[in-house]
């Protein structure tokens, strides 16, 4: 079984990413930690419970994690994923706070990685709040890590949320900075210009929520509102590979689930620059070796379109 610890801020493509490694048989969810981000903390919460309930997994422990960015700058992604970061389709039978754990999510991150060194992956589709403050407390644990999948930052300072900056590493560009330099382990980065240069085809999308499901009839009423903010000539500019659906969160589990979808990757010492107007938050690709990192991140290129397509209709099935 591939163990993971799924890090999320609970949006649409949170949903199809959790759908997915939960639909996959040789996948163990040890735990799933919040993040602020898409929307706020309790939101996040909320809708990490819905969709494990709608799965039938709410055995699956779920643990409050940062509710703001180590720096007081508070991003959300409203216009993009609806108020309540699933479209604003409420839910009145939606499980209840009560469900979480006692234990905060630095905590559960830790102590899960303890109690099985080597062995899991750490998959990071959120602000790296919560990863951050981990390594802070406990600097050694990240050595047990088995790998740490990333969904953020960007190669070509093609930005989603500023100028130059994609939205993870913009909301908490300052953990994305301890991240990226204390985490020693495997890392694997699936970036912004990733995302969009393996994006899938509309038609494909039409058929994966035709599918006859009530998993299926859920993603696509939460799916509504992303999928007209996705549909603008402002956002199909930023699709480098032309119009398509971009489910962001979901290519880093895949990655995480089965490696051997990944078809070109390169390893590069990363970071993150901090001070810039335009540029805060971009992460920075060292070519050159002027950083003189030993630790370099792997940074996802290609992946196998056909595969992952199967991957997403069998977590709506």
């Amino acid at each position: 079984m591939k163990k993971l610890i799924m890090d999320v801020d609970t949006g649409v493509d949170d949903a199809q990413a959790i759908m997915v490694a939960l639909s996959d048989p040789t996948v163990e969810i040890l735990g799933i930690t919040c993040c602020h981000g898409n929307t706020p903390l309790e939101n996040v919460l909320k809708n990490t419970l819905r969709v494990l309930k709608l799965c039938n997994r709410l055995d699956i422990p779920v643990y409050r994690g940062s509710s703001e960015p180590l720096l007081p700058r508070k991003l959300h992604a409203g216009e993009f994923h609806g108020k309540d970061g699933l479209g604003d389709v409420p839910d009145p039978d939606a499980p209840g706070l009560e469900l979480l754990q006692e234990e905060n999510a630095v905590q559960a991150i830790v102590k899960i990685v303890n109690e099985n060194p080597g062995e899991v992956s750490l998959v990071a589709t959120a602000p790296l709040t919560n990863l951050a403050m981990a390594v802070k407390v406990h600097p050694s644990f990240p050595k047990k890590l088995k790998a740490l999948y990333i969904m953020g930052g960007n190669t070509e300072s093609r930005g989603n949320t500023t100028v130059c900056g994609e939205f993870n590493f913009v909301a908490d560009s300052e953990a994305a900075y301890i991240v990226l330099n204390q985490y020693t382990c495997p890392t694997y980065i699936t970036t912004w210009e990733f995302t969009c240069r393996n994006i899938l085809p509309w038609s494909f999308c039409d058929m994966w929520l035709a599918q006859d499901t009530e998993k299926a009839r859920f993603m696509e009423r939460i799916s509504r509102h992303t999928r007209k903010m996705v549909r603008t000539e402002r956002y199909q500019k930023e699709l480098v590979a032309g119009p398509g659906f971009n489910s962001c969160d979901s290519y880093a589990v895949a990655a995480a689930i089965n490696d051997s979808l990944v078809t070109e990757s390169e390893q590069v010492a990363v970071t993150v620059e901090l001070e810039g107007t335009h540029t805060r938050g971009m992460m920075v690709l060292d070519y050159l070796d002027l950083l003189k990192k030993e630790h370099k991140a792997f940074i996802l290129k290609k992946i196998d379109t056909e595969r992952f397509k199967q991957m997403l209709m069998d977590a709506l099935k």
